[in-house]
């Protein structure tokens, strides 16, 4: 009888626990470390377009969101139609992405301001 009565109890117990003050703080703050920023448009050039390899290379400035410092690198595109709004020589605004294991992707190209 007096398992019956402490097993609810005990659920009960761990239950308000985990919706304390301190739990909801620490989750929160465990998932703002862990969260990536947002994608935001940085400025660059385009060098090259590949249609067939569906791949963009791009002189850029700082992409804040990849922590990434001015460079001339290569990046996939989210979209194959990307490819075909771009020739090189461009002058372009666009946002990318890391989809892990370093694949870095283009999901937005605009024209500079």
């Amino acid at each position: 009888m007096k398992q019956r009565t402490f097993l609810p109890l005990l659920a009960l117990a761990l239950g308000a626990a985990c919706f304390s003050p301190a739990f909801a703080q620490q989750a929160t703050a465990t998932a703002a470390v862990s969260a990536k920023p947002a994608a935001v448009f940085a400025d660059g050039e385009v060098r090259k377009v590949d249609k067939e390899g569906r791949k963009l290379t791009i002189r850029h400035g700082e992409i804040k969101n990849l922590d990434m410092p001015p460079m001339t690198m290569v990046f996939g595109v989210s979209n194959p139609a990307l490819v075909d709004q771009v020739k090189a020589g461009d002058k372009i605004r666009f946002k990318a992405i890391d989809q892990g294991g370093g694949n870095l992707v283009v999901t937005e190209i605009q024209p500079p301001h």
